[in-house]
């Protein structure tokens, strides 16, 4: 079944299951869900179009996927994606960090992205999910970088004493699991490490400020909220309605989830 007949059968679905009373929640739930329908159909022009390399950002050319585990896949291509950490990924990487830590990998956007960007470092790729991890390795073999992207599962709180002294990035999207990861109290090496953290109040409400309370002892926090997309599109995007171009660079997301870039205080 293709994109397009799966999404003419969940509105068929969806609409006819409306109560007489259907109000502003039900017309919400249909407009995301053909905001991700068209944004799948733009994904695929630009598979058709420019193949899988990476558009623009500090992973462009990298050769990426046709298909993602998880979310959006155009901003990711198009290299948008989080565009709001590349400021503080590029100051990190020229700190000379030698390892990073990635917990939430998918399929490797930031685990591939940040070994080709920073070729000294080592990047420990983690996911719960058997399949992002096997799509994580097939990225960095067809990146060139298997040798320097090790794959792993579950990532215990207590798994950062293991790096204490290195040039640390970690980073972690992990669906609200940041709170149950990043204990301070159980891994005292992470004070001296540069934390990235997409926190996730919409799965576990107060966790955006349970982490920085957390963290706010040894480190200086600084909270990054999404903002308006403003890199320049493919010319034949930009060619496209004004709509097109706005859920290209869409991320699915239906709630606020602000990142936490927290480097260690100076001793």
């Amino acid at each position: 079944m293709g994109v397009t007949e799966a999404a003419v059968g969940y509105v068929r679905q969806i609409v006819g299951g409306w109560p007489k009373t259907a109000a502003q929640k039900e017309l919400f739930d249909l407009l995301a869900l053909l905001g991700r329908w068209r944004s799948h159909m733009l994904a695929n022009t630009f598979v058709a179009r420019e193949g899988r390399r990476i558009w623009s950002g500090p992973f462009a050319g990298m050769d990426y996927v046709d298909h993602a585990t998880e979310g959006a896949l155009i901003p990711r291509l198009l290299g948008t994606y989080e565009c709001e950490l590349h400021p503080h990924l590029i100051a990190l990487a020229a700190e000379g960090l030698d390892c990073v830590i990635d917990i939430g990998c998918a399929e490797g956007y930031y685990a591939v992205g940040l070994a080709r960007m920073m070729p000294e470092v080592t990047v420990h790729a983690h996911d719960i999910a058997e399949a992002a991890r096997s799509a994580c390795a097939e990225l960095a073999a067809r990146n060139g970088v298997s040798d320097r992207v090790v794959i792993g599962g579950e990532f215990k709180p207590d798994g950062f004493e293991a790096f204490a002294g290195r040039r640390v990035l970690v980073m972690v999207d992990a669906e609200g699991a940041e709170l149950d990861i990043l204990r301070p109290d159980l891994s005292p090496a992470l004070a001296g490490m540069n934390l990235i953290v997409e926190t996730h109040d919409v799965y576990r409400p107060g966790a955006l400020a349970t982490i920085t309370a957390r963290f706010a002892p040894t480190h200086d926090v600084v909270r990054v909220d999404a903002q308006p997309k403003t890199q320049a599109l493919p010319p034949w995007l930009g060619g496209l309605s004004q709509l097109d171009q706005l859920l290209a660079v869409w991320e699915w997301r239906r709630q606020a989830t602000p990142w936490l870039v927290m480097r260690p205080k100076p001793a």
